[in-house]
C-alpha cells in the first residue's frame, strides 16, 4: 500500500493507510498497546487490540523506543488527539527492534544530550525548534525573492578578513597559500549589488572567537542583503520588513511547534512596526541612567524594584561596544525590536561610511531583539570613497593588495550602497523562546565542541 504521512491523516478518515516511521513512545494497558509513531511530519497514536490479532499484539508489545516500523491500519477520528485522529492497527512490520535507546524520558545533562545530538534532534522539542528554523529560512528567502533581490552566494574560502583578523579560521590552500573561512559575504555582496542592484547571500559563516556565551557559535548561518543606491535608513526599513515577515510566517505556520516549546506567543503577536530607532548617543545615556539607578538601589537610596535594571559591571562610556547586559537592558526599555544607529567609527569595520557632520560616528545599525536575545541584525552604509577606503585599510593594518578587487568597486561606478547581516540561529532562539543558540542548528560547533 502507498505510504501516507501523518500530517495527511485528517484527509484519510475511514480509510486504511500505511505509515512508515519510528516508535516515539509506547504503553500497554491490558489488551491494548498504544504506539506513538513519528514519521518526521508528526506523531500519531496507533492502537493495537489483542482481540484483533494476538501475534500483532505481542509484536507491538515487544517493541523498544525508536524501533523502525511500518504500521497499517484504519484512520479514526479522535477528539482527544492533538491532531484529531488515531489509527486502529491491523498490522505492524518491524524493520528494526531497538533496545537500550540512550535518550530515555528521564532527565539528561546538557553534555550528554549534546554528545548524542544526532539522536536528540528526534525529540519533540528539538524537532520543533528545527521546524521553526526551516520556516524562518523559507520566510527569509521568500521576502527577498519577492522584493526583487537576486540570490548570489559568496565564497566560503576567502583570501582576507572582513570583520577583523583575530577571529579568522586559517586553512591550508594549494601551493602553501593560506586561505580563511569566511566571516561574512559582505564584501562580495557589494560586488553583486553593483551588478544586480539588489542581491543577497545566504550561507555558513565562521568566527574563531573563544567565546562560551549562550549567544555564540563558531559556525552559524547568515543572510546578507546588499542594495545599491541605499542608505543606512533604508536598511532599517528593509530589516524591519524582514523581521515582520518572519514573525507573521512563524505564527501562521508553526503554532503546534510553538506550543510544544511552551512559547508565549502573545509576545510575538504584539510585535508591530515601526520599530523604535535609537541614536547611539541616546542609548549611552539610557545605559548610564540604568547604571546610576542600580547604584542608588544597591546603596538603599532608590525604591526601584530589584531586577528592573541589569547587573552592570561598570558604567557604560561613550565609545564602547554593547555587551549582552547592555543589549538586554536597551531592548527591555521598549518591549519590541529596537534599532540602534550611529555607532562610534572606531568600533566598526573599515568599510563603514561615516557621518559627514560627525566623522567619529559611523552610519551603522544594529537591531536588538526583545526579551534579552541581543543583536540579530548588524549592518549599515558602506564607504563609497576610494581614497577613504585606502586610508582605512592602512589604519586597520590590512594589506591593500589583497583588497584591490574590492577597491575596483570604488574605481568603476561607485555609488552609495548599504546592507546588513542577520544571524539565523539568534533569530530562531528568539522566535522559539529558548535560551541557548546551540539548540537552533542541527549540529552546533562551539569552542569545545566539534562532534558529532
Amino acid at each position: 500500500m502507498k505510504q501516507t504521512y501523518i500530517e495527511q491523516l485528517k484527509d484519510h478518515v475511514g480509510e486504511e493507510v500505511t505509515l512508515k516511521g519510528w516508535l516515539y513512545n509506547s504503553r500497554s494497558s491490558g489488551k491494548l498497546v498504544f504506539l506513538q509513531l513519528r514519521d518526521g511530519t508528526g506523531i500519531v497514536q496507533c492502537v493495537v487490540f489483542k482481540g484483533n490479532d494476538e501475534a500483532v499484539f505481542e509484536k507491538a508489545k515487544a517493541l523498544g523506543q525508536e524501533s523502525s516500523i511500518i504500521v497499517t491500519g484504519m484512520v479514526k477520528t479522535d477528539d482527544r488527539s492533538s491532531i484529531g485522529v488515531e489509527v486502529d492497527v491491523k498490522d505492524v512490520e518491524v524493520i528494526q527492534n531497538v533496545h537500550d535507546y540512550p535518550i530515555t524520558p528521564k532527565e539528561h545533562g546538557t553534555e550528554f544530550l549534546m554528545d548524542h545530538r544526532h539522536l536528540w534532534i528526534r525529540s519533540k522539542k528539538q524537532h520543533a525548534v528545527l521546524k521553526v528554523r526551516h520556516t524562518i529560512i523559507k520566510a527569509v528567502r521568500d521576502y527577498f525573492d519577492n522584493n526583487g533581490f537576486t540570490l548570489a552566494d559568496t565564497p566560503i574560502f576567502t583570501p582576507a578578513a572582513c570583520e577583523g583578523t583575530t577571529t579568522l579560521f586559517e586553512v591550508d590552500y594549494f601551493d602553501d597559500e593560506k586561505a580563511y573561512l569566511t566571516q561574512s559575504g559582505q564584501l562580495y555582496n557589494e560586488a553583486t549589488a553593483a551588478a544586480f542592484g539588489k542581491s543577497y547571500a545566504f550561507g555558513p559563516t565562521f568566527r574563531a572567537e573563544k567565546s562560551k556565551t549562550r549567544r555564540h557559535l563558531t559556525e552559524f548561518w547568515m543572510v546578507e542583503p546588499e542594495v545599491a543606491y541605499a542608505s543606512y535608513e533604508d536598511m532599517m526599513d528593509l530589516g524591519e520588513g524582514l523581521i515582520l515577515a518572519i514573525v507573521e510566517r512563524v505564527l501562521a505556520d508553526r503554532q503546534e511547534e510553538l506550543k510544544a516549546l511552551e512559547r508565549d506567543t502573545s509576545v510575538l503577536e504584539a510585535i508591530t512596526g515601526p520599530f523604535p530607532r535609537l541614536h547611539y548617543d541616546d542609548a549611552v545615556k539610557m545605559l548610564q541612567e540604568g547604571y546610576d539607578t542600580e547604584r542608588r538601589h544597591l546603596a538603599g537610596e532608590s525604591t526601584e524594584e530589584a531586577g528592573k535594571v541589569p547587573a552592570f559591571q561598570q558604567r557604560f562610556e561613550w565609545g564602547g561596544d554593547f555587551g549582552a547586559p547592555d543589549e538586554t537592558y536597551l531592548s527591555k526599555q521598549f518591549g519590541s525590536p529596537v534599532f540602534v544607529h550611529h555607532f562610534p567609527t572606531a568600533i566598526k569595520g573599515f568599510y563603514f561610511e561615516v557621518d559627514k557632520d560627525r566623522p567619529e560616528t559611523a552610519l551603522g545599525i544594529d537591531l536588538l531583539a526583545p526579551e534579552g536575545y541581543g543583536e540579530i541584525i548588524g549592518g549599515g552604509e558602506r564607504a563609497a570613497s576610494l581614497d577613504y577606503l585606502i586610508e582605512q585599510l592602512k589604519a586597520h593594518n590590512l594589506p591593500q593588495e589583497t583588497f584591490e578587487w574590492y577597491l575596483d568597486l570604488r574605481r568603476y561606478g561607485s555609488v552609495p550602497h548599504a546592507g546588513f547581516g542577520m544571524g539565523i540561529e539568534r533569530t530562531v532562539a528568539w522566535m522559539c523562546g529558548i535560551e541557548h543558540v546551540r539548540e537552533t542548528i542541527p549540529f552546533p560547533r562551539m569552542l569545545y565542541r566539534l562532534q558529532p
